[in-house]
């Protein structure tokens, strides 16, 4: 890559300045202070795209309400291995932003995240029946300790009004519910700690900065290639480390890199779009996460939700998403991005995958055919007195399902985050959705582990990580006090702050 124009050199080159890149840099520079950091945003402000509060469908994902999370095993069990996972990562986030907030490096917590019931809601006795062995099975775990069921049509009512009212008093129904549940903003906290970050020495964040191609030398050393969309200037950044957490855009840059471990990986692009409601009434009467069931051959980030948010100070109230289709990989992408990023090497893992995958196609077709009329009547399975006026449609973010190659299949489909790193920890790029934002703190520690593995297990790093997570290295599914112990203090850091906060 011949070097044209301003030549930067720092320590770590951040593309992409959403939740993830937010995440790594603040954890980076907390261990270690003296790196010099620049971080490269395409638009022109920090969580535009999937990070934003309308674009992203996950706000607060604990595995207390998703059921995509505890499939049904083929002998009738209920597996809960990976609602584990996602419950004990979302512990880890929250310590990891109460001790920010301990810190005065997030001033007012309540600005991104709130307590929100998190409920399960099935119709039909076959669901109900399903719901009833998911209960059972989850609360084992002391990470679901708390969590209620119930199939008596009065508690429901004064657990979810908007979706009891008006139904068939004759349907089956059942609902969980955990009161432990959170509402986050991503978009907010991304921005705080994109503020921060940008106000300590050694720390530049760059916007309207494109990152056009990249390419590692023999000594190791990256070059990365960057245009100004306001100037057209270019300039080259010489960096030690590298983290794509460009969202959509990660997969195209991953390929651009041209390292073995991320050459055959593909994508598909799923896009979404969300009734919003527009009735303060109808938002006021309805304080919770309530998840169903996704329709056969849904993708994870299309299970259907009825959702109370706080954005931009307002209470709001969103159902979907709705899947859809487009070329792009970012919302505000190109329509060139898809077929850009097909390669000889990844277009057999992307045919494998769509053959094996026909009822995701399938159930994409139907949604991008979909009329309003079609959305209103999948709205009203959860409520059934909707008001077509209180609804208008809104636009969400975009999202790439990961295709990567398997040596039996040829290429499947891998739901939700991978890390992909260099043999030499040079360079890590995340691919994926669902759950993402939520899970970002345990995500980045994964990635600190494959990439700097000799300061992860020796040094100053441990020890420094266990004054931000007090329970790093050690499960919390294991040690249920030290559970309680840990959501008692996130609890009362993160959502009983001071009054004037």
């Amino acid at each position: 890559m011949r070097d044209k124009g301003n030549i930067i050199t720092c320590d770590v080159a951040l593309i992409g300045a959403g939740i993830m890149s937010a995440t790594l840099g603040t954890l980076l520079k907390d261990l270690e202070p003296g790196l010099t950091i620049h971080v490269f945003e395409r638009l022109d402000h920090a969580a535009a795209e999937s990070s934003e509060a309308w674009n992203n469908a996950g706000t607060g994902h604990s595995a207390f309400c998703e059921l995509n999370y505890t499939p049904e095993r083929p002998d009738g069990t209920i597996d809960i291995s990976k609602a584990i996972r996602i419950a004990e990562s979302f512990e880890i986030s929250k310590q990891w932003w109460a001790s920010l907030v301990e810190k005065n490096i997030i001033s007012c917590p309540k600005d991104f995240i709130r307590p929100i019931p998190h409920e399960s809601f099935v119709r039909g006795a076959a669901d109900v029946d399903f719901l009833r062995r998911r209960h059972a099975a989850l609360i084992q775990s002391p990470l679901f300790t708390g969590m209620r069921y119930s199939e008596d049509k009065a508690e429901l009512r004064a657990w979810m009004p908007l979706i009891m009212t008006g139904r068939d008093p004759d349907e089956a129904v059942a609902a969980t519910r955990m009161d432990l549940g959170t509402d986050v903003n991503f978009g907010a906290l991304t921005r705080a700690l994109f503020q921060r970050l940008d106000s300590q020495d050694g720390v530049t964040v760059h916007y309207n900065q494109e990152v056009r191609d990249l390419e590692q030398e023999e000594n190791g050393i990256w070059y990365i290639r960057v245009k100004d969309h306001n100037t057209g200037s270019k300039s080259t950044i010489h960096a030690k480390f590298v983290f794509i957490g460009a969202g959509g855009g990660a997969l195209p840059l991953l390929l651009k890199s041209d390292i073995p471990e991320g050459r055959r990986y593909g994508g598909f692009p799923v896009s979404g779009e969300w009734l919003r409601c527009t009735n303060p009434e109808v938002i006021d009467r309805h304080h919770a996460k309530v998840y169903g069931k996704a329709s056969v051959g849904a993708p994870p980030m299309s299970v259907p939700h009825l959702d109370t948010r706080m954005i931009d100070g307002k209470q709001a109230l969103l159902f979907g998403p709705y899947a859809g289709f487009s070329t792009r990989f970012l919302k505000h992408g190109s329509l060139l991005d898809l077929p850009k990023s097909v390669t000889f090497r990844n277009l057999g893992p992307l045919i494998m995958a769509g053959i094996h995958n026909f009822p995701l196609t399938r159930y994409l077709i139907t949604q991008v055919m979909q009329s309003n009329e079609d959305r209103m009547a999948t709205l009203r399975e959860f409520v059934p007195l909707a008001n077509e006026a209180d609804w208008e449609l809104e636009v969400a973010g975009q999202r790439v399902q990961v295709i990567k190659h398997d040596e039996a299949a040829g290429g499947i489909l891998e739901f939700g985050t991978e890390v992909v790193a260099a043999h030499d920890g040079s360079l890590a790029a995340l691919l994926g959705a669902s759950p993402g934002a939520s899970t970002a703190v345990s995500i980045m520690l994964g990635l600190l582990q494959k990439c700097f593995p000799e300061k992860m297990q020796s040094g100053s790093w441990p020890e420094r990580l266990r004054t931000l997570i007090p329970s790093y290295g050690k499960p919390l599914q294991e040690h249920p006090d030290l559970l309680a112990e840990m959501r008692s203090w996130t609890s009362r850091v993160l959502l009983q702050p001071p009054k004037d906060c």
